[in-house]
């Protein structure tokens, strides 16, 4: 384990250690809710900058094997973490601008660190972007945590239900293909086959993600014909792209993952909309 390793897992050990605390002195629902909120907005976030506009790029040397797959793997814990630990905290806590402010320049200066290191590199990006940036992402926290704490229906439940389960399914999408490399996607955004493959996935899970909402929000359908529906959605569209030459499948079990994957990502939709709808214990009181 080099410097890069040890860099990257001291943040996420410290961002760990502060979720837990967060978890512990405030609200558990409203604050999990609202972190896994501002996971889907980050993963939004780095989808566009990062992954198709091509900002920056990680070195964790997590993953020896492809160095596309290992920055993606940096972006993933930055983004699953780091952020959006940082604006639980700030949101949980009801913290001033003046935490705000403090929490930028912290950032601020572990951006500039990790480019001296060479553990993080800029292409067209600049520390002074995430600066500028992070206000609204922070204060997009505060406004749904707020949200979290009473019931939800209409355009903001489906909204906060979108952001909440889409990056469970993309997270579970991508992370099999970086560690196991048991598919690959040829669609012809890039010329690099694992970074078209990241572009690819990308836009799989955030289409899919707004099945799972539309399948477990339509009422006509029983429980058992909403799993149906989704398993043959993902099993057609796992023929349809691999008849295109866009999808090549590498292990036996790739299919049966992703059909499971389907299966468990509308379970956790269901789940995640029913506490949506039910609002915090405080609220009912």
């Amino acid at each position: 384990m080099d410097l890069n390793s040890l860099c990257y897992l001291g943040l996420g050990f410290i961002s760990i250690i502060l979720l837990i605390y967060i978890c512990l002195k405030s609200d558990l629902r409203s604050a999990l809710l609202t972190f896994i909120g501002m996971v889907g907005v980050g993963y939004i976030i780095e989808a566009v900058i990062y992954t198709f506009l091509s900002s920056y790029q990680y070195y964790p040397h997590f993953i020896k094997h492809d160095p596309i797959y290992d920055s993606v793997w940096g972006a993933i814990a930055s983004n699953a973490l780091t952020l959006p630990v940082a604006a639980t905290f700030l949101a949980s806590f009801h913290k001033n601008w003046l935490w705000v402010a403090f929490t930028i320049g912290l950032y601020a200066g572990i951006e500039w660190l990790f480019l001296e290191l060479h553990i993080y590199k800029h292409y067209w990006w600049r520390t002074v972007y995430t600066s500028l940036g992070l206000p609204f992402y922070f204060l997009f926290a505060k406004f749904l945590y707020r949200k979290m704490s009473v019931p939800l229906k209409g355009f903001y439940h489906i909204l906060f239900l979108y952001l909440i389960i889409s990056p469970f399914s993309g997270s579970l999408h991508i992370i099999p293909i970086i560690f196991f490399s048991n598919r690959y996607y040829e669609f012809g955004l890039f010329a690099n086959q694992s970074k078209d493959t990241i572009a690819f996935s990308t836009i799989f899970y955030l289409c899919a993600s707004v099945v799972y909402v539309f399948i477990a929000k339509f009422q006509p359908l029983p429980r058992w014909g909403k799993y149906l529906v989704i398993g043959l959605c993902m099993y057609c569209a796992t023929l349809l792209l691999r008849r295109a030459g866009i999808l090549h499948s590498l292990v036996w079990w790739d299919t049966w993952y992703y059909i499971a994957l389907s299966f468990l990502s509308l379970l956790f939709t269901e789940y995640i909309s029913k506490s949506l709808h039910k609002g915090s214990l405080a609220s009912r009181i």
